[in-house]
């Protein structure tokens, strides 16, 4: 799947090596973040977002027991059955298409990285069900711009990894693998998009899509893939799985849309995970985040463009 590690790039093939900053002695400098009450200790060395929630975060064991990651099986639990089959050291990420510095990157140099300020994202989730996760991880543009994003590009896109031997899910056939995702380019460069290396201030389970996954909190969780690998920027529409699978139920832009129903059931609403009960409540716009994401669909019809 990978190169060789002498053709792997680090950020010293990017920026001067004088710049490069351990970004978790950094945030051990910072003190605890306002709003953290609910997080544990470890979690206190990581600023929160601006983007974060109020809501109260779901606990460790709703957030890695009750996971979609079809690599691993169908199954709510298959993933944290299974997860721990997958290695994800080392790992690194081939970054290609229309960037100015091409090339296979390794995972702890992206981390390491100064301008990669990794911060916690409490965002609302959603699926056909919702929790509140509190993601650590940095903007998806602050790693596009270091690369150099060219003038043609107008999508992202992305790959998980292939690896049937440990993520048994793959020898199923369920999905043509690997599986893929994109956004446009104006998506990718929202500052909600992040991607996510950890969770609760430690590092991202497997079964939430360790080492790196995407998170964009506006849109329906398949969009934000899982275990990525490859990052390609493109002038065309990249092909996505859900998309290629079912184009009636999951268009491009899978934005959270209660006024749009799913052609199998209502999306007016969500069943939130946690608790005794997990309760029904009104989805909201977006998810919550219209303000910030609306005008990037100014003059679309988000009932065709779905």
């Amino acid at each position: 799947m990978f190169k060789s590690s002498k053709s792997r790039l680090s950020w010293a093939d990017v920026t001067p090596k004088s710049e490069f900053l351990n970004r978790r002695q950094i945030m051990a400098g910072m003190g605890a973040a306002a709003g953290m009450a609910a997080l544990p200790a470890s979690a206190a060395t990581f600023p929160a977002s601006q983007y974060s929630t109020d809501l109260e975060p779901n606990s460790l064991e709703d957030i890695t027991s009750y996971n979609n990651f079809y690599e691993f099986g169908t199954g709510k639990g298959d993933p944290a059955r299974y997860g721990h089959l997958l290695n994800t050291d080392p790992w690194s990420v081939q970054i290609d298409g229309l960037v100015d510095k091409p090339g296979d990157y390794d995972l702890a140099d992206i981390l390491d990285n100064a301008d990669l300020e990794e911060r916690i994202y409490r965002f609302r989730c959603v699926e056909a069900w919702s929790m509140v996760i509190p993601w650590v991880g940095f903007e998806l543009a602050s790693l596009l711009n270091r690369v150099g994003v060219q003038s043609s590009a107008k999508y992202v896109a992305f790959e998980t990894l292939v690896r049937p031997s440990e993520m048994p899910g793959q020898a199923l056939g369920n999905l043509n693998y690997p599986y893929r995702e994109g956004l446009r380019l104006d998506e990718a460069m929202n500052p909600l998009t992040i991607l996510a290396s950890g969770l609760y201030g430690e590092d991202l389970p497997n079964q939430n899509g360790a080492p790196l996954r995407l998170v964009v909190p506006w849109k329906y969780g398949f969009k934000s893939i899982k275990s990525i690998v490859r990052i390609t920027l493109t002038d065309t529409q990249p092909e996505t799985t859900w998309s290629n699978l079912n184009p009636r139920e999951y268009g491009f832009y899978s934005n959270v849309n209660p006024n749009v129903d799913h052609p199998r059931w209502s999306q007016a609403s969500e069943r939130k995970i946690g608790g005794l009960i997990a309760k029904r409540q009104e989805t909201l716009m977006f998810n919550g985040y219209e303000e910030q994401v609306a005008d990037l669909y100014a003059g679309m019809d988000l009932s065709v463009d779905y």
